[in-house]
């Protein structure tokens, strides 16, 4: 059975941790992806033979945090042009390779995910966990995992002369509705 991700009704989040000046005062930014798509293969029955491909157009993202609107401009200029250099890298792609299934409970699985994300000109292996339930025919599919910008050619974030500075590990977290398309 085919799905694809609804965009409408799926949150996909990027967490990012300050460490310096800000990091005293819990500034962890927040970035909502806001730009993919993505598309799940499996078995009915039993989510055998699972498959699944998102694709994350870089240059729209969002920053939840309530910022002063130059700020929040500047910021985005540095985000886009000097840390993901949108313009060289539009796009990042996550293809599974295996997906291991177990049942937990009634609608309830877990499911162990091991992949290629291509994500700033660099290509590796990217593994992690997810929750998956059964929603009728669709599956709503949760969970997060960790990336080192550094592992991806990526200078961590740095702001405002260094005052806001980010760790290399980012938090990323999943809920997303996958549907069949109409």
């Amino acid at each position: 059975m085919g799905l694809v991700i609804d965009t409408g009704a799926s949150r996909f989040t990027v967490q990012a941790f300050a460490t310096g000046i800000l990091s005293a005062f819990g500034h962890n930014p927040v970035i909502a992806i806001r730009d993919y798509d993505g598309s799940i293969e499996f078995a009915p029955e039993s989510l055998d033979k699972a498959g699944v491909q998102v694709t994350v157009r870089t240059s729209v993202m969002e920053v939840l945090d309530p910022m002063k609107p130059d700020d929040l401009k500047k910021l985005g200029r540095e985000m886009y042009e000097k840390v993901l250099e949108t313009q060289r890298y539009p796009r990042a792609v996550f293809t599974s390779k295996v997906i291991t299934i177990q049942k937990a409970s009634g609608d309830l699985f877990r499911a162990s995910v091991v992949g290629e994300l291509s994500f700033h000109g660099v290509r590796r292996d990217h593994s992690f966990d997810a929750r998956v339930v059964k929603i009728g025919s669709g599956l709503r599919i949760s969970g997060e995992f960790p990336l080192r910008q550094s592992e991806y050619g990526i200078k961590p974030f740095s702001f405002a002369g260094g005052v806001l500075r980010l760790k290399d590990e980012l938090r990323l977290k999943f809920e997303l509705l996958a549907r069949k398309q109409d």
